[in-house]
């Protein structure tokens, strides 16, 4: 069994969910995270279709401050881009089609499209059951 956790765009969630349906890995843990990557907490945003081509495709939006800035003095306010993490654990054999699904909604281009973990998991337990292993998973 492995634990996967990706980092994901809080607008890819509902396309998200139903791919990894589609992939039959219906059990996960979202939630409401805040980080920074590369992009140092700035938000990209693409622009409406409509707007003329000399934008090409991308604004800058000014960073909003983290709630832990905003409630202490900071020398610098650090920024950081709100996001969700989706906690799955899957099967060996499912990890290959569960990252595909991932990369494959949340691939924009973009800078802060997101990340996918993978780490081993010793065992699972179900607690209603006491059943192990894999069966406890899903």
């Amino acid at each position: 069994m492995k634990e996967i956790w990706a980092v994901i765009r809080r607008n890819k969630l509902p396309d998200t969910k139903k791919a990894l349906e589609e992939t039959g890995s219906f059990a996960m843990s979202i939630h409401s995270v805040e980080g920074r990557g590369r992009q140092g907490g700035v938000i990209f945003r693409e622009i409406d279709p409509y707007v003329p081509e000399h934008y090409e495709g991308v604004v800058r939006v000014k960073p909003t401050p983290s709630r832990y800035a905003l409630a202490h003095t900071l020398t610098k306010a650090v920024t950081y881009v709100p996001k969700r993490l989706l906690v799955l654990v899957v099967p060996d054999e499912a990890v290959r089609d569960v990252i595909d699904a991932l990369v494959r909604v949340n691939r924009t281009g973009h800078p802060g499209d997101g990340k996918v973990f993978v780490m081993p998991v010793e065992d699972a337990v179900r607690i209603r059951t006491g059943e192990r292993g894999t069966g406890a998973v899903q």
